[in-house]
Parts: C-alpha cells; sequence; structure tokens
C-alpha cells in the first residue's frame, strides 16, 4: 500500500482550523484510493516563538526533513508585531524554511470560479467567466535574498542598501517550471521585468527568450514590463494565462492577482524544491496565499478552501497524484457551484462553518 509521508505545520490564527478541514479532505480522499497518510504535526511561527522560543525550532526542522513534503497553514498576528522585525514570524519561519529546502519556485494559481464573480473588485462584464492564470515566481534569488547593508555615513547620515543578484542558471530553472505550467495550460507565457531600469532584468529577458527559443519553441512567449503587467493584470487578468517573473515583482503582482480573484480564503500555492522527495518528485511546500486573519480565529467560520486546495496541490507535485488532486479540485468546484459558501464567498446566501464548508466537499468526492 502506498503511503505519503508529509510535515504538517498548522501555525498560528485560523491556522489550525483550516489545516483540520484539509486533512480530513485528505483522509478521504486517499483512504479511497487505498492509500495511507503518515504525517507529523510541528509548531511554527509565532506558537513556535511561545512554545519553543524560535519561529522555526530545529525539531521542526527536522519533522520536515523526514517528510516528502510540507502542508503549511500560516504565521503571524499581533500577538507578535512588537518582535524586532528578524524574530517576527513571518520573516522569521517562512524565509528560512524556503532557504532551507532550497524552495525556488512559487506557483500560486489565480482562480476565480464563475460562480464567484462577485467577489472580484472588477466588473463582473469584463470576468464573466471568472479568472484563471498562473503566477510563476522565483523564490529563492533577488533582493530578498542578495547582500543586505545599513552603515553610517561621515556626515552622520544613515545608508541601507538591499543588493539584487541574479544568475542565468536561476532564471532559466524558473523558466523550466513556467514551460511546464504552460505546456498543461495554453501554451502562453507572459515573462515580466523591469529591462529598461534593471540590469538584472536586461539578463532575465535575454535568458527568457534564447532559452524558450532553444529549450520551447512551441511556447508563445511574450515580455512585459512590471508597471504594465500591474495595470494589465487589473484592466483585463484573462489576458495572461502563465506569468513568470523574479521573486519582488512576483511577490507584488501574485499579491495583486489575489486580491483581483476575490477572496483570499480560495486560493492556494506550491513552492517547489530543486531535489526530489523518495518518490521521485519535488519537495515542496503547500499553503494557502491569505494569512492567519486574527480576527475570526478561533470561531470556527475561515474558509478552509485555499487550504483544502493546496493539499490538492500537494498531492499533484510532490506525490504525482494527478487524478485524486483533480477529485478535490472538482469537488470545491461543485460544492461552491451547489452554494455551500463561507462568509466571505456568501454574498447574501447562507453562510456554513468551517468543518460544514469541509464537509460538503467530502460529500461531492
Amino acid at each position: 500500500m502506498l503511503t505519503l509521508k508529509f510535515a504538517v505545520l498548522p501555525g498560528d490564527g485560523i491556522g489550525p482550523e483550516v489545516m483540520a478541514a484539509a486533512l480530513d479532505v485528505l483522509k478521504t480522499t486517499t483512504s479511497a484510493a487505498g492509500i495511507d497518510l503518515d504525517y507529523q504535526q510541528a509548531d511554527v511561527g509565532g506558537i513556535a516563538i511561545d512554545n519553543q522560543g524560535s519561529a522555526l525550532p530545529d525539531s521542526t526542522v527536522e519533522v520536515c526533513e523526514a517528510g516528502d513534503a510540507i502542508l503549511f497553514g500560516s504565521v503571524g498576528g499581533p500577538k507578535w508585531e512588537s518582535l524586532p522585525p528578524a524574530e517576527q514570524p513571518e520573516r522569521a519561519a517562512l524565509l528560512p524554511i524556503r532557504k532551507h529546502f532550497s524552495l525556488f519556485a512559487n506557483l500560486r494559481p489565480g482562480l476565480l470560479f464563475k460562480e464567484l464573480t462577485d467577489a472580484s473588485p472588477l466588473k463582473t462584464e469584463r470576468i464573466p467567466d471568472g479568472i484563471d492564470i498562473v503566477c510563476v515566481r522565483e523564490l529563492t534569488g533577488g533582493i530578498y535574498f542578495g547582500p543586505k547593508n545599513t552603515r553610517e555615513l561621515e556626515d552622520g547620515d544613515i545608508e541601507a542598501s538591499d543588493t539584487m543578484v541574479y544568475k542565468k542558471s536561476e532564471i532559466e530553472r524558473i523558466l523550466d517550471v513556467a514551460i511546464a505550467s504552460a505546456k498543461s495550460r495554453s501554451g502562453k507565457i507572459c515573462s515580466v521585468d523591469k529591462a529598461n531600469v534593471l540590469t538584472t532584468s536586461v539578463l532575465w529577458r535575454k535568458t527568457a527568450t534564447e532559452y524558450l527559443a532553444a529549450k520551447a519553441p512551441d511556447i508563445e512567449l511574450s515580455h512585459m514590463y512590471v508597471d504594465n503587467a500591474a495595470m494589465q493584470m487589473a484592466r483585463d487578468p484573462n489576458q495572461f494565462d502563465v506569468v513568470v517573473t523574479e521573486n519582488m515583482f512576483g511577490d507584488i503582482l501574485s499579491d495583486e492577482m489575489g486580491i483581483v480573484c476575490g477572496s483570499l480564503g480560495m486560493l492556494s500555492s506550491a513552492s517547489l524544491g530543486t531535489q526530489n522527495n523518495q518518490h521521485g518528485h519535488p519537495f515542496g511546500l503547500y499553503e494557502p496565499s491569505g494569512g492567519t486573519a486574527p480576527d475570526i480565529a478561533g470561531q470556527g467560520i475561515a474558509n478552509p478552501c485555499a487550504q483544502i486546495l493546496s493539499g490538492a496541490l500537494m498531492l499533484r507535485y510532490s506525490f504525482g497524484l494527478n487524478e485524486l488532486a483533480e477529485k478535490i479540485e472538482n469537488a470545491v468546484r461543485k460544492a461552491v457551484k451547489d452554494d455551500c459558501r463561507t462568509g466571505d464567498i456568501a454574498f447574501g446566501k447562507p453562510s456554513m462553518t468551517t468543518s460544514e464548508m469541509a464537509q460538503a466537499i467530502m460529500d461531492r468526492l
């Protein structure tokens, strides 16, 4: 019997609530297919600071290393905002875990069901059939991980610098991820840069042009400056299919995409590493795109769909179980179509609790 071994890091706020729902859906899906789940939970983020004095304890890293993937909740909240920036959960947990496991590629689907177009700030006539795009973000390079410095100048002024660095090899490997995604979709990639200003973007655009011409000539490649891409995302998101870009631009554009797609409670993400697990698939971290939502934490009303869909991405990318992933995705779609909604996507319809929404999805598997 096939066994799936992974780490579960619920985190803070609504994390434990939506994680419980996601695990229920995963258990229902995999047990019906004769597959066992072997997972171990560990602290991360604010709860780890409270319990163990560190946002990412060594014991948590060991739990992650023992598995073939990480199912991640969310971290942070007002309780820990008074800590120095380097010690706050978001920075002290997520960035180190990305670096430790070389999680270089972030895939964030921008999916808005037709039934939920009212959730988007865009006029319904602009997105009558919803939204379906993907942002592929390079995750371990650029200004986030380049050399940083703060110094006092001779005149008493203070100067800070963050250095943006990219290597051709780093660009090529994220392009490989974008190519694979585009081949499973419409065969279109838009590469976003700022080549009219930044030297790293000049290399990015040159590399993208040459690499796709050599490796994937069947893919339709276009280029767009990041400022224009931000405007176009708000004007007509469906003109894109697969967007690939560097770390900082991807952080901003994927968040904009999340707002355009309405509720963050519906948006999942996958961060894939450079190494394969024992199943021959990429080790990855899978998490909802939203945050800890401390204002509703503990009330049992959070939308579990993003966490459930992140579990589906884990099945697809880290375990190669595409059919089971599609079953979960279709069950979520069917539940929403049948007016099963949590409060954030209810729009006047009766709203469900977190566990009721999870049960509605399991009923449709």
